[in-house]
């Protein structure tokens, strides 16, 4: 064998091993992900057939002012602190109050906008739609699970194109096995070309999908928001200084209701001395109160031509603002007024043109993630990749399974001597392009280095401990 192909069998049998392991300890996490992310793209579907009753209304001709569904939400949940109300786009809708009650989880409460009459109320995550998007975020296990969840993103973007590398056909020439798999064929075979026939039809689709996913990550995506906007081609102008990024953030129900572009966005600040010496009532200052400005919203949002739904947030203090959200699937409709809870003043407004380029760039992203961008098209599409990484988490497992020898693990054999210069470049681009990937993959090098010295050191008969 001459230098170069043994250089390329060393490549190749790393990275099958590199494949293997991963495989094995990512799937179960992509396993989740996948089925979870595919219930949340027909989440709008699903929820109108499981919460009938909750999210349709009698047709009505006006709706009553926001500041009325609060109040009715409020009184339906004594001790509670509205925190946002969602209000609906078409006049047979429900709107949606989210109330934080003095103990126990948050919930929402839906209410007729026509009527002012509340039909009910939900907690999000005791909800097939809330239980697989809380799960497909964090693995209902917090912060630890946010991290795990973007460790096995990133581990799976580098699965897929691992296994491109494998696919490859180096030579074979043909359809069957490469392109179509051989039906006819049984055993490991047939399992062999399901998984990399399925592999290879929606790989792009798998990477897209975990890019486009990424920047909600809490790592990966605060470093690209970090990197876009002290570029300069992220937040808007408005919030830049300098290129730098403030170091002030919104209330958590601000960035959770909003776009990604603004979730760490500093809001401007209600003038509660102006108002003092107006001499009105600062309303907004108490907890829980009602600001006196909510119902000034929707003639800020119709004095710009905007109508349809729309996300409110309410103020948590003295000083902070209404934050009305418009949300629409395809992003270049995006507009967020930050208004004074006291006066109803608009004190700033961002669209999706204020945005820098690569903030647009992940806004789009996000909205084909989520199946939203075109339609019906959209979710079928992004439903693919789903399908995609449920058959090859299932199918890898299962040929491991099936050809591993009893109580062994039966890895891809390791090199006598991986000095491979391919390797390094290949570790250290994961680092720089995935920071939690790159690392956990030192360890394991460090790990799988220090198995074959002591598996080497076993085999010699009378050799001292390895050092």
């Amino acid at each position: 064998m001459s230098a170069h192909a043994s250089h390329d069998a060393a490549v190749y049998r790393t990275i099958w091993r590199w494949h293997f392991y991963a495989g094995l300890i990512v799937a179960p996490f992509m396993l989740v992900l996948a089925v979870t992310g595919a219930i949340y793209l027909f989440n709008d579907e699903i929820n109108d057939v499981v919460q009938r009753d909750l999210r349709f209304v009698t047709p009505y001709a006006e709706p009553l002012p926001a500041s009325r569904l609060i109040a009715a939400a409020i009184t339906a949940s004594p001790g509670g602190r509205a925190t946002r109300i969602d209000m609906p786009g078409s006049r047979d809708r429900s709107a949606q109050v989210f109330v934080s009650p003095q103990h126990g989880e948050p919930f929402r409460i839906f209410v007729d906008p026509g009527t002012g009459n509340v039909l009910g109320s939900h907690v999000y995550g005791r909800t097939l739609v809330g239980l697989a998007d809380l799960a497909h975020g964090s693995l209902m296990l917090g912060p630890l699970g946010d991290n795990i969840v973007e460790l096995a993103a990133c581990w799976g973007f580098i699965l897929t194109v691992t296994g491109l590398y494998l696919w490859w056909p180096r030579g074979r020439r043909g359809l069957a096995g490469t392109l179509l798999p051989r039906l006819a064929a049984s055993g490991r075979a047939f399992w062999k070309d399901l998984h990399a026939v399925t592999g290879v039809w929606t790989a792009l689709l798998i990477l897209f999908l975990i890019l486009t996913g990424l920047p909600w990550a809490s790592l990966w995506g605060d470093l690209l928001r970090r990197g876009t906007d002290l570029a300069g081609i992220g937040y808007p102008t408005s919030f830049r200084g300098h290129g730098a990024v403030p170091a002030a953030s919104p209330p958590p129900e601000v960035a959770k209701a909003g776009p990604w572009t603004l979730a760490t966005a500093p809001p401007p600040q209600s003038d509660e001395h102006a108002h003092h010496h107006g001499g009105g009532r600062a309303t907004g200052a108490a907890p829980g109160a009602m600001p006196s400005a909510v119902d000034a919203v929707a003639g800020a949002l119709a004095v710009r031509g905007i109508g349809g739904a729309y996300r409110l947030t309410l103020p948590k203090d003295g000083t902070g603002v209404l934050t009305a959200v418009i949300y629409p699937d395809r992003p270049q409709g995006q507009r967020t007024l930050y208004i004074d809870q006291y006066s109803g003043h608009v004190l700033r407004e961002v669209g999706f043109a204020d945005y820098g380029w690569a903030a647009k760039a992940v806004e789009i992203g996000v909205q084909l993630h989520m199946g939203n961008y075109f339609g019906r098209l959209n979710q079928i599409v992004m439903l693919i990749p789903c399908a995609g990484i449920v058959v090859l988490s299932t199918t890898g497992v299962y040929m491991w399974w099936r050809r591993r020898p009893k109580g062994r693990l039966a890895a891809p054999r390791a090199i006598a001597h991986p000095k491979l210069r391919t390797v390094a470049l290949i570790v250290v681009g994961l680092a720089i392009v995935f920071p939690l990937a790159g690392a956990s993959l030192l360890i394991v090098l460090a790990l799988d280095a220090a198995y074959r010295r002591v598996e080497a050191w076993m085999q010699v008969p009378g050799a001292s401990a390895p050092s």
